[in-house]
């Protein structure tokens, strides 16, 4: 538990020597530190989730991904620690404030940035549906162009093909017409163009012998059209236009399990409509939450420190410093002496310089 305590208090930037004096203190330096560690850590996550998708089919991807997730974890962390190290206790509140102010912003938008690889892996059953149909939505876009494409290409003999079978279908039509009269003149049925005489006589023999004709030429049309169809698949096939299919089941899996990190992230931010055009407001609420509790995530650490009040040990923190500044100031005016009682009489240019400096305020020298 000691190892733990000082990992954590590591990861507070806290002062060791000074914190073990005030035991009332510990838990709260250990929480703080526990907050930055966790913070660094789901960075590291979700900045090696992200970057999985970018290498995905790549066997390097694994071990790309780890890599820069713990640059991206370790970043985040020491970037955490320096600006909770460097926050002043002692000074007032709005003080505090405008401290933290840049890293409160800077928290916000890496939570955003971070949560969106999370969000991906908590909607991933979602995203893969909606991809299917993107997907699918895309084949068929794309063979209906190509398709459109070849015709225009192909226009003349399309508009021949249209005739013949425009042709043939109506000499179908008319030949049952004429195949029905004939029927008729043989069985007897008045009509406008029928004896009524029941019996294969003349006229039903003429009409027979015509249907015959038509017959004939209506199947010499559609071996024509049919020659006709198959020229032009040929040159579908030679073209590579047949290649262009829609995906399988499987086949399609398999495309959206290498899918990249921009087609899910599309599918994401279109999760929340529906295929008739409303909108899921109960999806949509859920990754916008999402987004806001990585970001209040990413915030705690400032949060924390803002929150807890001025305790003992910054108290002696500050103590510390002071005395530090009150050295600092005297070894000051020890060389200043010096330099005045060793060469009072030189008037170097360096040592001149060096006097300046030596001239300033106790403020300046600090900030110096």
């Amino acid at each position: 538990m000691n190892s733990i305590k000082n990992f954590f208090w590591w990861c507070a930037g806290v002062h060791t020597e000074t914190l073990d004096r005030y035991p009332e203190e510990h838990n709260k330096y250990v929480s703080i530190g526990a907050t930055i560690f966790f913070t660094g850590l789901f960075a590291a996550l979700a900045g090696g989730y992200a970057l999985y998708f970018v290498f995905s089919g790549s066997i390097m991807a694994v071990l790309y991904a780890a890599l820069f997730g713990l640059l991206w974890g370790l970043a985040i962390f020491n970037l955490d620690r320096y600006i909770v190290l460097s926050m002043d206790k002692t000074k007032g509140g709005f003080k505090q404030f405008l401290q933290a102010l840049p890293r409160i912003i800077l928290a916000i938008i890496i939570g955003l940035v971070i949560s969106r690889p999370l969000e991906l892996k908590i909607f991933d059953k979602e995203i893969r549906e909606h991809l299917k149909v993107e997907y699918l939505k895309q084949q068929r876009a794309t063979v209906d162009t190509l398709n459109k494409t070849f015709e225009k290409k192909y226009l003349s003999e399309y508009e021949q093909l249209k005739a013949l079978k425009t042709q043939a279908d109506s000499l179908e039509s008319r030949i049952k017409e004429d195949r029905q009269k004939l029927n008729h003149e043989i069985f007897g049925t008045k009509t406008e163009e029928t004896s009524g005489v029941l019996g294969y006589g003349p006229y039903a023999k003429m009409k027979e012998e015509a249907l015959k004709k038509d017959e004939i030429y209506l199947d010499t049309l559609r071996n024509r059209a049919q020659d006709a169809e198959k020229q032009l698949l040929d040159r579908k096939s030679k073209e590579g236009i047949l290649n262009q299919r829609i995906f399988a089941d499987k086949s399609l899996d398999s495309v959206i399990n290498i899918s990249g990190f921009a087609d899910r992230n599309a599918a994401l931010s279109n999760l929340h409509k529906k295929p008739d055009g409303t909108t899921n407001t109960a999806t949509e609420y859920a990754v916008v939450f999402i987004a806001l509790l990585f970001v209040l995530f990413e915030c705690l650490p400032v949060f924390v420190k803002l929150m807890s009040a001025k305790d003992v040990y910054d108290i002696a923190m500050k103590n510390q410093r002071t005395v530090h500044i009150l050295e600092s100031d005297s070894d000051v005016d020890i060389e200043k002496n010096a330099l005045n009682q060793i060469i009072p009489q030189r008037t170097d240019t360096a040592i001149q310089r060096r006097l300046a400096k030596l001239d300033r305020s106790p403020e300046d020298t600090i900030k110096q």
